[in-house]
């Protein structure tokens, strides 16, 4: 099998003990030169259709705080998706809040397959790999959202915690504790629903009843390191405290 040129995720060590694992599905713009060119011009590839934008700083400065491990992706949602499922129609988009992507317009069963082999499953396959070293850790996932897409209605939410009613023990926990903050505007399943069958979540959380949850920060609050390191150091103690609330913060 043909192998990526470089890997499609980026992993920063923590200990076996560690209390969290912190995901970044979307942390680049990045396209691989397996991919060559989506056919979008460089404008489209600094927005959030492309990637999260802020979300690679927080999941550092977090995984820093928390001495937890971390995996991000390297490479553009737009190339495929880390978060969604394989049959997942979304999972490589051909229009996205405006803008075609060209190359995915066209593309065929065995590009899909192709990308697949070379990015998706080497990345989850990892992501398993390290929650797996950790027993007793939970999984936090790190989006961005813009605040604005085209056409529609501004989104007033500073953060959102997005969650499965199928478990929400530890987004139900960080929900409260986010909301006794304040001066903080707290979404809940905002902008979207959390839970989309096959997602990242799903399959490294639900599936395994390991404790999760994941965080949405609004992009125009986190576009600088600074901004981007003030999230993470207001974000450790806020989890930690909800963790500490839970009677059995353990997975199954």
């Amino acid at each position: 099998m043909t192998r990526a040129l470089s890997p499609p995720y980026e992993t920063l060590p923590g200990p076996a003990t560690a209390r969290w694992v912190i995901t970044c599905d979307h942390a680049s713009n990045r396209i691989p030169e397996e991919i060559g060119c989506l056919g979008l011009p460089e404008t489209d590839m600094g927005r959030h259709i492309a990637y999260d934008v802020g979300a690679a700083g927080v999941t550092r400065h977090l995984a820093a705080h928390l001495n937890a491990p971390a995996v991000l992706s390297t490479y553009s949602r737009l190339v495929i998706d880390p978060n969604r499922g394989e049959d997942d129609p979304t999972l490589m988009m051909r229009l996205y809040d405006g803008s075609i992507i060209p190359a995915n317009r066209q593309a065929t069963e065995a590009e899909r397959e192709r990308r697949l082999a070379l990015f998706h499953r080497p990345y989850h396959d990892t992501l398993a790999q390290t929650i797996n070293a950790t027993p007793d850790a939970a999984i936090v996932a790190i989006h961005s959202f813009t605040p604005q897409l085209k056409g529609r209605a501004p989104r007033p939410w500073e953060i959102s915690v997005l969650f499965s009613d199928t478990d929400d023990r530890l987004s139900r926990a960080l929900i409260t504790a986010l909301n006794a903050e304040e001066n903080l505007c707290v979404g809940v399943n905002e902008p979207y629903h959390g839970h989309l069958p096959e997602d990242a979540l799903h399959r490294h959380g639900l599936r395994t009843g390991r404790l999760h949850t994941l965080i949405e920060i609004r992009n125009d609050l986190i576009e600088t390191a600074a901004q981007q390191k003030a999230w993470a150091i207001r974000l450790a103690p806020l989890l930690e405290h909800a963790r500490a609330t839970l009677k059995e913060p353990t997975h199954g």
